[in-house]
């Protein structure tokens, strides 16, 4: 693979926004998991519509000030860490990307 080619193989899920909320870019673990949303096909459209209340008001905070939300949710059995942060073009925030990594529901803690 060449340049960022491994996005697209990458086990976790990878899913980028604009300031307004419109998925410019989703890896193909992104759209696996958000299957029954549409896929690549919410490419183009605004995540605001796709999520009800409350979430939909945490977005809009989320997007409106830049703050990270990082979280943990377990459902039938599979645990998986949510991290959204905003992404930076040329200097600037410019959306948010989200981050979604299956992982174990007994995972060690390391203190250092």
């Amino acid at each position: 693979m060449t340049g960022w080619d491994w996005i697209e193989s990458f086990d976790g899920a990878l899913t980028v926004c604009d300031l307004s909320g419109i998925v410019l870019q989703m890896n193909e673990k992104s759209a696996e998991i958000y299957l029954n949303y549409g896929g690549k096909e919410l490419i183009g459209r605004n995540l605001l519509d796709c999520h009800a209340e409350p979430a939909r008001e945490k977005l809009l905070r989320l997007l409106d000030s830049g703050e990270r939300n990082i979280y943990t949710t377990e459902k039938n059995g599979i645990k998986k860490l949510i991290y959204q942060i905003p992404w930076i073009q040329n200097g600037r925030r410019s959306g948010m990307l989200e981050l979604v990594l299956q992982i174990p529901i007994e995972i060690p803690n390391f203190l250092r």
